[in-house]
């Protein structure tokens, strides 16, 4: 195959994945963001390239154009592609880089005769440098040829790639979302709680990290029943009850989410998860705010 590359969105996905093809001999060609100067600075960024605010039929010479845009942009992306593509798309690859959608969502060029498939990074970008990719997953699903070529561009950066289902893509997205911004949001949560005693937010986040680098380094180790730390790893049913009690103050969000949280623990960690909720049950009941019942003054 061609190792020609054009890059549709150049965000954060986009640059990264364009710099290292780019240092591993690609040929980058168009290079397309929503104005000239966000084009012009993924160009700088990436290393090559050619620098343009609309699709132009150009893109068209690479043999893979890779699609980066947000998910509420790519059927859009997907029907103007097609428009100026039409029947010079026949052969040509499209890749998404979505983590929920599917190569479904590029149905518009497949239909002008291009072979479409996705191919998600389990990754995060900040679009200030390029993340080592060295052994991360990259999910791919979509037509073979496409799949072959998410593959060697995966294999390429140094990703380790691996098919996924087309049905079965928002439930991968959701355990990401899971492991990385609901993890972050529990993470912030906690150091809040530390500030609002009068920690400074250096001292909370040099408190914590250690603790959760530390669960985590013993779930890669030992699994994630010997890593379970905590009152109710220990059925401290008391201590948990006593939590939930001080942190009425602290916001419904904040003892909701331990709720929602323990029980969760109960399900995915507990030896006897239905006697784990049962007690949890049981907290939740005593734990209720007591609805005042105002007096008939008739």
């Amino acid at each position: 195959m061609q190792k020609s590359l054009a890059i549709l969105g150049a965000g954060r996905v986009g640059r990264a994945l364009g710099r290292r093809l780019r240092e591993q001999g690609w040929r980058i060609g168009a290079v397309v963001t929503r104005s000239e100067a966000t084009a012009r600075k993924a160009v700088r960024f990436i290393g090559a390239g050619h620098a343009h605010a609309v699709p132009v039929r150009s893109i068209l010479a690479a043999s893979v154009i890779l699609v980066t845009v947000p998910d509420d942009s790519l059927g859009e992306v997907a029907t103007e592609l097609a428009r100026i593509g039409a029947e010079e798309l026949r052969g040509k690859i499209v890749l998404h880089t979505s983590g929920a959608l599917d190569s479904c969502t590029l149905r518009p060029v497949q239909l002008q005769g291009a072979v479409v498939g996705s191919m998600h990074p389990l990754q995060t970008f900040t679009g200030k440098n390029v993340p080592s990719l060295e052994g991360k997953i990259f999910a791919v699903e979509g037509d073979p040829a496409a799949v072959h070529a998410a593959r060697l561009i995966a294999r390429t950066v140094g990703g380790s790639p691996v098919p996924i289902t087309a049905g079965n893509k928002l439930l991968y997205h959701a355990a990401a979302a899971m492991a990385a911004g609901h993890v972050l949001a529990i993470e912030e949560a906690a150091a809040q709680l530390l500030i609002s005693l009068g920690m400074t937010r250096r001292e909370a986040v040099h408190a914590l990290l250690p603790l959760t680098r530390q669960v985590l380094d013993n779930f890669e180790r030992f699994g994630p029943h010997a890593a379970w730390t905590g009152p109710l790893s220990r059925k401290d049913y008391k201590t948990v009850a006593a939590h939930l009690q001080k942190l009425r103050g602290s916001g419904d969000e904040v003892f909701s989410a331990y709720q929602a949280v323990s029980r969760l623990a109960a399900h995915v960690l507990a030896q006897d998860p239905a006697a784990m909720l049962a007690e949890l049950d049981k907290i939740a009941s005593e734990t209720k705010p007591k609805v005042k019942v105002k007096g008939n003054n008739a």
